[in-house]
């Protein structure tokens, strides 16, 4: 079966050669560097309820990418707490020269990245509020044309599922589109130490490594592919980003 298939692709790429495709349109880097920011949902520097549990599955998830050869950066609402209070006046609204130099460096660390990485814990069956208050300091321009993935996560049995839901359309307006496999993490101090390790035998390791595997790998592929396509052809040269406010977005 394996030399049959083989055959045929050897055929396939003769075939394209004639056709002025060479072998090389059939080969693909696997696994290219991406530069992820994950993007952490926890505020809370303190319980009752203990642990805190955000800062074990942002571990584990950047060991992954990590393993994966990604580049890995990670924005924690709890280090912005000053820089990136409640919003009350967002990034697009400054004007260039009285943009405070915290925002200014964010900016440029989301807007760098190739593929994003929310996690968010539950609240009141809704994402966290200080990941919708980083996301909501900036316009869809810094976001589009990159692909997301989504990590909920609680101390409870249903792993911040109806948070991740709620997420997936913010993402999206945004322009970083949430691929389809979430990971959701449900009783997270009985699966993970304080280390972001997996708790349990080897084999228990290799299940939430093949469970992480499904999103990142989806993840990767669009974030391969847009930055790929990127380098043909600018994707705000039809699609521009909104100049002054979003009733250009309005039929004529």
């Amino acid at each position: 079966m394996r030399q049959g298939l083989n055959a045929a692709f050897v055929g396939l790429l003769g075939h394209a050669s004639c056709r002025g495709i060479t072998a090389a349109a059939f080969t693909h880097e696997r696994n290219a560097i991406l530069n992820v920011v994950i993007i952490t949902g926890t505020t809370r520097t303190d319980g009752p309820p203990r642990p805190i549990l955000g800062p074990r599955v942002a571990t584990f998830v950047e060991r992954e990418l990590k393993q994966r050869g990604h580049e890995v950066h990670i924005v924690d609402p709890r280090e912005l707490i000053d820089d990136v209070p409640l919003m009350t006046k967002p990034h697009f609204s400054y004007r260039e020269s009285a943009l405070p130099e915290s925002l200014r460096q964010l900016h440029l660390t989301l807007k760098n990245a190739d593929a994003y990485v929310a996690i968010t814990p539950e609240y009141n069956h809704a994402p966290s509020p200080g990941l919708l208050n980083i996301l909501n300091h900036f316009g869809s321009s810094t976001f589009a044309f990159k692909p997301s993935a989504i990590v909920s996560y609680s101390a409870g049995q249903w792993g911040g599922t109806r948070a991740a839901h709620s997420l997936r359309p913010v993402l999206s307006e945004l322009g970083c589109l949430p691929v389809s496999a979430m990971m959701h993490i449900p009783k997270v101090k009985d699966h993970f130490g304080e280390e972001g390790e997996v708790l349990g035998d080897e084999e228990e390791a290799k299940r939430w490594k093949k469970y992480a595997q499904r999103s990142l790998s989806q993840l990767e592929w669009w974030g391969e592919a847009a930055k790929q396509q990127k380098n043909l052809k600018d994707p705000f040269d039809e699609s521009p980003p909104f100049a002054s406010n979003p009733s250009q977005r309005n039929a004529p």
